[in-house]
Formats: C-alpha cells, sequence, structure tokens
C-alpha cells in the first residue's frame, strides 16, 4: 500500500493526532487530525493472514474474513489501526490471545514524517527489535499506523454462550476445558465455549451449564487487576453491577467502582524514555499516554 500521501500529511512539523469512526478514544482535541488509508490488500487464508489499510473498518475485514471461513481477534467496531492503538483485547481474549499477538507486520508514520516498517509478514522472517509490540496499545504516540498485516484464526464450527448460578465461580472455571471466555457478575458465571458441538454439548452437561442468550451487559468503565485478585477485588461490589473477565484481571464496572493501580515509576520512566525516543518533541497525540 502506497503511504506516500498519508507520511506527507502527517508532516514532520506540529502537533498531529490520528482519528478512525471515533469510537475509541478519538482524536486530541484542537489538534490537527488526519486518517490512516484504508482497505484490504488480500486475504492470505492459507497462510492465515490479511493485509489492510489501519483504517479500515473492523466490521468490515470480520465480513471478508467470514466469507473465507476466518477472523480476526480485534473487538468489533471502529478501525483496525484503532483497535491495535489502544490495544484493548475483548472478552475473547482467554481463548484468542492478547490483540498484540495479532500484529505480524505493519509500515507506520513516525515523528519524522518518514514511513518505517516493523516486523514482517511471518514470525520466522522477524528479527531485531519487536516493535509491533510496542506499537499496539501505544495510543498513537509512537507512530501512526499505516498498514498491517495481521493473524487470522478459523471460525470455529459450534459457538455457544452458557450460564449457571453459583457461589463458586472458579470451580467452574477450573471444570471448562479451553473456554473463550468466563465471565463472572457475582450471580451466574457466564461461559463461552467453542469447537465440535457434541463436544461443546458434552462440556456444558458435565459442568452443569445451561444455554444462554449470550454474555451479560458489560458496564462502561474498564479496570485491571490481578487476576489473582479479581474475586476479592469484586467482593465488596453489588452483584450484578460488575462484569470480571476471570483469568485475564479484567473487571468491568462503573469508572469509580474500582481504585486505579498506581503506575509503578520505573516502569512509567521507561514508558516515558520509550516515547521521547520516538518522538522527542510529542507532537505525535500530544497530551496521550500509553
Amino acid at each position: 500500500m502506497d503511504l506516500t500521501a498519508f507520511a506527507a500529511e502527517v508532516g514532520t512539523d506540529d502537533p498531529v493526532t490520528i482519528a478512525g469512526l471515533g469510537t475509541r478514544d478519538g482524536a486530541v482535541a484542537g489538534v490537527r487530525c488526519v486518517s490512516a488509508p484504508s482497505g484490504i490488500e488480500w486475504i492470505q487464508a492459507d497462510e492465515m493472514t490479511v493485509s489492510c489499510g489501519a483504517g479500515t473498518p473492523v466490521d468490515e475485514l470480520s465480513a471478508a474474513l467470514a466469507e473465507v471461513g476466518q477472523r480476526t481477534v480485534l473487538p468489533a467496531g471502529g478501525t483496525v489501526g484503532g483497535a491495535l492503538a489502544v490495544g484493548r483485547s475483548g472478552i475473547r481474549r482467554l481463548g484468542d490471545g492478547a490483540v498484540r499477538d495479532v500484529l505480524l507486520q505493519t509500515h507506520y508514520v513516525g515523528a519524522d514524517g518518514v514511513v518505517v516498517k516493523a516486523g514482517g509478514p511471518t514470525v520466522k522472517n522477524v528479527s531485531g527489535f519487536d516493535v509491533c509490540r510496542l506499537l499496539v496499545g501505544s495510543q498513537g504516540t509512537i507512530g501512526f499506523l499505516g498498514d498491517v498485516i495481521l493473524r487470522t484464526r478459523p471460525i470455529a464450527p459450534h459457538s455457544a454462550w452458557f450460564t449457571a448460578a453459583t457461589d463458586d465461580p472458579m470451580a467452574v472455571f477450573a471444570a471448562v476445558h479451553r473456554p473463550v471466555a468466563v465471565l463472572w457478575d457475582g450471580i451466574s458465571v457466564h461461559v463461552l465455549l467453542e469447537g465440535h458441538h457434541l463436544d461443546v454439548a458434552e462440556q456444558a452437561t458435565r459442568t452443569g451449564l445451561v444455554a444462554s442468550d449470550g454474555p451479560p451487559t458489560l458496564p462502561g468503565g474498564r479496570h485491571a487487576v490481578r487476576p489473582a485478585d479479581v474475586l476479592a477485588v469484586t467482593s465488596g461490589l453489588r452483584p450484578g453491577a460488575f462484569v470480571a473477565e476471570l483469568g485475564m484481571g479484567i473487571v468491568r464496572a462503573d469508572a469509580d467502582a474500582i481504585p486505579p493501580t498506581p503506575v509503578d515509576p520505573g516502569v512509567a520512566a521507561i514508558s516515558r524514555r520509550v516515547k521521547e525516543g520516538f518522538d522527542p518533541t510529542g507532537r505525535l497525540n500530544p497530551g496521550r499516554t500509553a
């Protein structure tokens, strides 16, 4: 994909921000805004990879991949670049893995307006620093994604949500085999199972799960805690007012429901030095922190 025009639009001097469909964090207010190229370049179903512009809507990409029996692990909505820049996995992370693992290669525009390649189309071709993982979750503060090559996954032959009322969600978590998601709302456990329909049915029967229409409604706030602390953290919350991702350490609850975890000063210093190394003048998405 030719990124010459995109790089020229990013430029080299003034502060600049980037926006997709506005479904995630959006552009920095009061700053000149650019958008990444969109469109699917190719799908290599046999290699389970896809190449597209970072401005491509995730839902458009998902529809194209579904035609060849594959899917992306990016959360629905917004653009591909936005999902990668924010770096937040959806509720399927337990089964799908982290968003940071999906990006194989990208051409991005740095703070100096130059197009840079990071990664490679296959894992075995990658050498040197893993810049792709730095870019995922960086909030666009070290570079603006232009085009990307992503891993894909096969669509499971059968997928179904189940639920069970329980006061011991970890017992269910331990009993199910390779669940895609296990959610806990203080009243019931909600489990997403995928695979052969007979295997899924056997697991549900063995663990006392009953079929449901889907996952519970997720509250707006998102809190990251240690996975081992999920039950302790949610014990003081009203049942039904939160949804916790067991095994992942993510609790969906009102923004002020859980005190924020302080950032280790050493980690903050490393993050600051990395950002300054890529963008010394702080012109990319100014004021935003990864």
